[in-house]
């Protein structure tokens, strides 16, 4: 039996700190022609949740307000493909940080043998992001050598492991040596401590890279284009170093360079569900093959979504934060 009412996170005053999220009582979603009803297990922490709570990064129109872009979880009214009782992960376009998620049924995958509710939540937000962003935008080969900054972010360590098992050399950067030695012990090639070295020449040194991709921004836009080989592909998904970057177009025209970069959330529901079958087709056998998994560092309950966050925004993570139900 459903309830009528649920646990869910909500920001108190509609935006904030850390601290203004509290746990409330909220009605069960209803889901739509179409969508699937999850009891959710477990529920991703992702930087664009942190952006939606200061009040930056609004929810596309007819998503949820309350926050949580991806879950795992059990089907408990079906829809397309699924029956309940299925456990599944699904990518959202919010309202993941709750008892009950309802989705398009054409965003959900089937968590694979041997992968918990846990490390499932952590899969669909990265997974769609740096399919879309390295091997779609950015046309990662085999062969080709990808650069990847925040390297033990969530982002970072799935983008380690898809970029290893597609077939690329990785270079990866991080800021301090733990984090650069954590990013190596991930499959990174080369891992280069920011902080300390001089990645483009570190790059460079190696060979030069095809794609790079990038959530600092402009403060690295300079070393990015150094670092690219001809007909590289540098491919933006944040600007946490600046938003604005200087284009010098002799540079872009020598190297016959690419610059592109996008969002996940505000794409429709059918590229959203393209993108789903791309990612089961290319990345799932990786998944079950243990080659690809969530990096997950630290979990915390449901009603403790303030300390997730607090945890996130510190930095000190290498991988996933998620929440437990």
């Amino acid at each position: 039996m459903i309830s009528g009412s649920m646990s869910a996170i909500n920001i108190e005053g509609g935006k904030g700190p850390a601290e203004n999220l509290e746990a409330v009582q909220a009605q069960t979603p209803v889901p739509a022609e179409g969508q699937i009803l999850i009891q959710v297990k477990a529920a991703g922490v992702n930087r664009p949740d942190l952006l939606q709570r200061a009040g930056y990064y609004p929810p596309p129109p007819g998503a949820p307000a309350t926050l949580g872009l991806e879950v795992a979880g059990i089907v408990v009214k079906a829809a397309g493909r699924w029956k309940e009782g299925d456990k599944v992960c699904a990518l959202l376009g919010g309202g993941g940080y709750a008892e009950y998620a309802a989705v398009d049924a054409r965003h959900a995958l089937p968590i694979p043998e041997g992968v918990d509710f846990i490390h499932a939540a952590g899969l669909p937000e990265t997974v769609f992001t740096v399919y879309a962003n390295v091997f779609e935008h950015g046309a990662l080969k085999a062969g080709e050598t990808l650069l990847v900054h925040g390297a033990t972010s969530g982002i970072g360590t799935t983008a380690i492991q898809m970029a290893k098992a597609a077939g690329a050399k990785v270079i990866a950067t991080a800021r301090g040596a733990d984090k650069a030695a954590q990013a190596k012990a991930l499959g990174a090639d080369i891992a280069v401590d920011a902080s300390t070295q001089d990645f483009a020449e570190a790059a460079k040194a190696a060979g030069g890279v095809d794609v790079v991709l990038d959530m600092v921004g402009a403060s690295y836009f300079d070393k990015n284009l150094d670092a690219l080989n001809v007909g590289g592909r540098i491919v933006y998904i944040a600007s946490l170093g600046g938003p604005v970057i200087e284009v010098p177009i002799m540079r872009i025209m020598q190297k016959r360079a690419v610059l592109t970069g996008s969002t996940l959330r505000p794409r429709s529901a059918d590229e959203k569900a393209r993108i789903a079958a791309e990612v089961e087709r290319v990345v799932w056998p990786w998944v079950a093959a243990g080659k690809v998994k969530a990096i997950v560092d630290k979990t915390f309950p449901l009603h403790e979504a303030g300390k997730a966050h607090a945890f996130l925004e510190s930095g000190a993570l290498v991988g996933k934060v998620v929440l437990t139900i």
